[in-house]
């Protein structure tokens, strides 16, 4: 597989995060891949946003797992957006999508709809989440998966491996050869975020990532000649 830029929660340097306009922007800049986040509404839907409280992205406030889906839905996400859920996304754009999940009940939910859906060739899948990892391992046989770490040493890796996962998504700002070195021994595949400047892609090309995620589409660019 030849290098991958991969979307910030579409292009959230210029767009608002997690919103159909900004998957749409990250396809029209021709990212390889796009990254969003799900959590679980009160009634069970499937919704893209980062964080478990509607109050940083929204004109709302309160956990998202409190709120139905029409009550996401009457927020504004930025710029007049609304709240997608999972397969909005899903039809809105091609490219193929990397999902985060926080937990194991939103790994239950999104299996459901990968396997309604055929989508084990088309959605990878990631978290912060060791359990949550696996569990989507189990319940969709031959999915992508990653382990995703923000404060890490080179356990992260052996933590990978023991549930599966094929990737590691790591702080650009904490890696290190030695993690890189391990990972690479262990046969993961290693993507860097958030990789927003030029001096955090001469890391990448330094370390030989396998990609980078970004909140700006200039990387897939300027990517292609120092990455």
């Amino acid at each position: 597989m030849n290098f991958l830029t991969i979307g910030h929660r579409g292009v959230m340097g210029v767009e608002p995060e997690n919103t159909l306009r900004s998957f749409v922007a990250a396809q029209q800049a021709g990212l390889d891949l796009i990254e969003l986040d799900l959590h679980l509404s009160k009634d069970g839907a499937l919704v893209v946003m980062h964080d478990a409280e509607v109050d940083r992205t929204t004109d709302g406030s309160g956990p998202v797992a409190e709120k139905t889906l029409a009550e996401l839905r009457a927020l504004d996400a930025g710029r007049g957006e609304r709240v997608p859920v999972f397969e909005e996304v899903l039809e809105a754009v091609d490219t193929p999508l990397q999902a985060g999940i926080k937990d194991v009940a939103a790994a239950r939910a999104l299996a459901e709809v990968m396997h309604a859906r055929d989508l084990t060739a088309r959605i990878a899948v990631s978290s912060f989440h060791d359990e949550a990892v696996a569990e989507i391992a189990r319940l969709v046989p031959g999915v992508r998966t990653a382990l995703v770490a923000s404060r890490y040493g080179t356990d992260v890796v052996d933590r990978a491996v023991a549930v599966g996962a094929a990737t590691v998504c790591l702080d650009i700002r904490r890696l290190t050869l030695e993690i890189v070195e391990h990972a690479r021994a262990s046969g993961l595949r290693i993507v860097g975020w958030v990789v927003n400047t030029q001096d955090h892609l001469r890391l990448v090309r330094a370390l030989e990532l396998d990609g980078a995620t970004t909140d700006y589409p200039e990387i897939k660019r300027t990517g292609r000649f120092t990455a």
